[in-house]
Parts: C-alpha cells; structure tokens; sequence
C-alpha cells in the first residue's frame, strides 16, 4: 500500500469542523458529469445536492430530499422536465423545485400541490463548472426576483478568443480554512513541491511583494514572477516582460494571472467546503502560451496534477497531527495573508448576522517580506 493510500485510510477523524460561509456561489461539480436525463449527487457546505440538467439544457441543483418524508430524490426518476420522488411519486419541477403532481390526492383533496416546494438552489454553468448559490440556512425559498439579485457567477478571467484550457481537482481531508490558508501560503513551495521543473530547496531567497485590499479580498500587485520557478522562466522565450498578478477573494477564491506580451496564462482555484470538515481543490486554468507546441495540453495535466496532488499528500500529513486539537501559530510576514484571510471571513460573517456594511480589515497597501 502506498503511503498516500496509507495514510488516507488511517485518518479516522477529520480537522476540527470551520465555520462556513454562505450567500455565495460554490462549484459543485464538473457540469460534463450532466448529460441528457444523467442526474448526479455531491455534497456542498453539508448540503446533500442532486444535480442534472433540463431538456432546455438548463443546469439544476436541488437539496437531495423529498420535503414529504425524508428520502433522497436521487432514488427517484428524471425524464428532463421533472424530479419524481420513489416513495409516492411525488413530482418536481428540478429548477424552482414547485410540486407539479401529487398522485394520492383525490378530487375531493383541497391541497394545491403547487404551493408546496422542494429545496432548490440557483445553478449556472460557468467554465467547465455547475456553480451553485447556498443561501443561509432557514432563510428561506429565493424567489425569481431574489435570484435576478444575485451576484454575477465567478468567471475565469481570458485575454483573447483561442486558448487552451484544463481542470484538476483534488479531495482534501481538512476543513475549508486549513485548505485555503494553504492555498494562499508563500512559503511551502520550496518544501513542498520540490522537483526539477519546478524548484529546489536550495532555491530559497528573500522576497518582497506589494499587497492592496480589494473588494471582499486583497491582491498581490503585478509583479515579476520568482526567478527560481522554471515554468516561468520557458515564458523568457518570447523575448518579452513578464508579469504576476494573484487575487484572493472570499469565500475561496484565487486567481492568478500571467502575461507576457500578448501571451497570458490564467487560473482560478477554489477550496469548496463539502462538509464543515472536509473540503475539495478544484483548478481551472487557460492559456494561450506555446498554443501550437505538440502535447501541451496532456503534459500541463500532468504536471498540474502531479503539483495538486502533493498539496493534498501535505494535507492528509497535517491531519493526523489535528486530529489531536494542538496549538498552531502564525507569523509575519509569510502567513500575514493567511491572517488576513481570518480576518476578511470574520468581517463577512459579522457583516451577515448583524446587517451592517462589510468592512475591510485591511486599510491600505502593505509591503510583505519572506524567504521561499
């Protein structure tokens, strides 16, 4: 057995659960998995979800539960326009989530099925993604015009019409903040992605990058990109200057640009709670470097994947010590964004309960010193 599969069947208990963020939109799951009368199931922030699409190829996410007695849709039947539950057949219209069709009411029966709705949440397609909106829970059924309010479905930022693209996903064994905080950390490359087309321990320098606030985030300024990565330094080819711009925006959400004359590269990772315990890394990225270079599509997805699958090794690592609850810290300047990030979410969640406006904890731009 492989110390990866070793230490994934050990782990018998989770990180401590997170406090979860909602009123947002989260990736569920690939919207390719959705085909035809193809339903699929996931969980999302706790949520058990079934998901399909409608003859008019609409996505659709419902809450996998028949609001009559409990049991999971998904043992029902979808024929594209409408969920019917197993046990009494109860029928569903999959996007607004209306009964359309109770079959043990009589004519006698003076219930308008119609009033009743099973859970279901705004679904969009976006990147390869189904993305779902998860409101807080108990407040209630969104209605058309709550859904028309929503904000706009995160998209991945593309610099020009032809570009290559691929997805990566990972399942990680820790709790969302764990996941993004790791997500944002500066200072594990050298350590933990350790390869030959990649960098070395021996590598390590100071560095020192400008941060600013942005809307629900904050982002690392336009920068050249470190001189000891050596995907970046195949970019020197173009004979052009190369720039790095990373976002950060909650809930979990990063983004990072390339550009290099006309040639760009740009991806948006996501750490997406499936439960308050356990989380999943989904990676989207395009380009349109080395566009007509054989095979460079297959051989990015490898090393895409080889580099999120030592991510989720470390992850797995960390857990066995948090199964044990131990005292952590975090230091300046390394895991100054990791702080920040704390302090964003509690911003959101305070702003959430008590009505009043989102305020920034960060006030202005700052300066970050580390080694990597």
């Amino acid at each position: 057995m492989s110390n990866l599969v070793a230490l994934a069947t050990s782990n018998t208990a989770s990180t401590p659960p997170a406090t979860l963020i909602y009123d947002d939109w989260y990736p569920a799951m690939r919207s390719d998995r959705l085909r035809g009368r193809q339903t699929a199931t996931t969980m999302l922030l706790g949520v058990p979800l079934l998901l399909g699409r409608t003859r008019e190829n609409k996505l659709f996410a419902m809450r996998d539960s028949c609001p009559h007695r409990g049991i999971p849709l998904s043992y029902g039947w979808f024929d594209s326009a409408h969920v019917t539950c197993k046990y009494h057949g109860w029928k569903f219209d999959p996007v607004t989530g209306q009964c359309a069709d109770i079959p043990s009411l009589t004519p006698q029966d003076t219930l308008d099925c119609s009033r009743i709705y099973a859970t279901a949440f705004p679904c969009e397609e976006r990147d390869g993604y189904a993305w779902v909106y998860v409101p807080s829970p108990g407040s209630g059924r969104l209605r058309p015009e709550d859904v028309a309010a929503l904000p706009p479905v995160p998209e991945l930022p593309k610099f020009g019409p032809r570009s290559r693209s691929a997805h990566l996903m990972a399942d990680l064994p820790c709790n969302v903040d764990h996941g993004t905080i790791g997500l944002m950390d500066p200072a594990h490359g050298p350590f933990v992605h350790q390869s030959w087309w990649w960098r070395s321990g021996k590598s390590i320098h100071v560095k020192e990058k400008l941060f600013e606030p942005i809307p629900q985030g904050f982002r690392m300024s336009a920068h050249a990109p470190s001189a000891n990565s050596a995907p970046y330094k195949l970019l020197g080819v173009y004979g052009q200057p190369i720039t790095t711009t990373i976002d950060f925006v909650l809930p979990n959400r990063r983004y990072e640009t390339i550009r290099c004359g006309d040639k760009w590269f740009s991806s948006l990772t996501t750490v997406t709670p499936v439960t308050a315990t356990e989380s999943r890394i989904d990676v989207y990225a395009a380009w349109n470097v080395f566009y007509y270079v054989p095979f460079v599509l297959p051989i990015a997805k490898s090393f895409g994947q080889r580099f999120v699958e030592q991510d989720r090794l470390t992850m797995i690592q960390q857990a066995q010590g948090l199964r044990f609850s131990p005292s952590l810290m975090l230091i300046d300047d390394a895991d100054r964004p990791a702080k920040w990030y704390f302090a964003l979410k509690q911003a959101r969640l305070h702003s959430a309960s008590s009505g009043e406006p989102f305020e920034h904890p960060l006030t202005g731009p700052a300066i970050l010193r580390w080694r990597s």
